[in-house]
């Protein structure tokens, strides 16, 4: 069962030959996790998509209110298996119409959902290895920080990971600097100080780095900045580590030749489920 415009369908219907989103990219979306009935981060990801549709000139409906968001969402749940936690995707695309230029701004959306086997965060003491991919890069650009369905770097970033056996791949930008994975934020922990690109670097203004941010914030003896980091950084690191709304946070374990500690990775693992618990 999908959501499709508000109503509860079995399948949407939509026909790809006309959909902009497909022709085009043309859409936003927003990957959200629901924990018993109660989409985490809700305040966040409505903004964060409020101000994606702006920037691209989507026109949402008036009455899409956070409410209303929230609404769709939980009633695509109720008809689903039950379940503790959930990945939902809700996407939003410019109806169909014209080439490059659209014939209208109105949009549509569509909400999907799949259960979860791990309601909280944990960490799974598992090797993960990183490479650089540098084929394609991201530009320095408002949109680059927009989940857009654009995403074809990452898409082939994914399958150059897959085919050399890593389990993810760093993006640079066009300046040569480390922006993100392929799926994730990036944080870099050196000399006691806590490192991630800020937006101006092309990086995914991503709902679980604002709260990682926040909460590495309130940590007595770390600095905590946002700031440009060179793949020369990466070898010096004490700690790598990767976040995303659904995973929470991921510790790299390996770089090259190099091995990276996870304590603090693991303390803010605790503090994040403890916030999540709380809210």
């Amino acid at each position: 069962m999908v959501n499709y415009n508000g109503a509860i369908v079995e399948n949407s219907g939509i026909t790809i030959d006309g959909n902009r989103g497909f022709l085009y990219g043309d859409a936003i979306f927003e990957t959200l996790k629901v924990l018993d009935g109660k989409i985490l981060f809700l305040e966040d990801h409505y903004f964060r998509l409020m101000a994606s549709t702006r920037i691209v000139r989507m026109d949402l409906p008036m009455n899409f209110t956070m409410e209303y968001f929230e609404d769709q969402v939980t009633r695509l749940l109720a008809v689903k298996t039950a379940s503790a936690a959930f990945r939902v995707r809700f996407t939003v695309f410019r109806q169909n119409g014209g080439f490059y230029l659209p014939t209208s701004n109105e949009t549509a959306f569509l909400v999907t959902a799949e259960p979860l086997t791990n309601p909280m965060y944990a960490i799974e003491n598992s090797a993960y290895e990183v490479e650089l991919f540098k084929d394609f890069y991201i530009t320095k650009q408002l949109l680059s920080t927009l989940k857009s369905t654009n995403k074809i770097v990452q898409i082939t970033g994914s399958i150059f990971a897959d085919e050399n056996g890593y389990s993810n791949c760093l993006l640079l930008n066009d300046d040569k600097n480390v922006t993100e994975a392929l799926q994730s934020n990036l944080f870099m922990l050196i000399n006691g100080q806590l490192i991630t690109p800020p937006l101006a670097d092309g990086c995914l203004n991503g709902i679980m780095r604002k709260q990682i941010l926040a909460l590495a914030r309130k940590i007595e003896g770390l600095e905590v900045i946002e700031q440009s980091i060179s793949p020369f950084d990466l070898q010096k690191a004490d700690e790598l580590f990767l976040t995303n709304v659904i995973k929470g946070i991921q510790p790299i374990t390996k770089y090259r030749k190099k091995e990276y500690k996870t304590d603090l990775a693991t303390e803010l693992l605790k503090k994040l489920n403890a916030f999540v618990r709380l809210n």
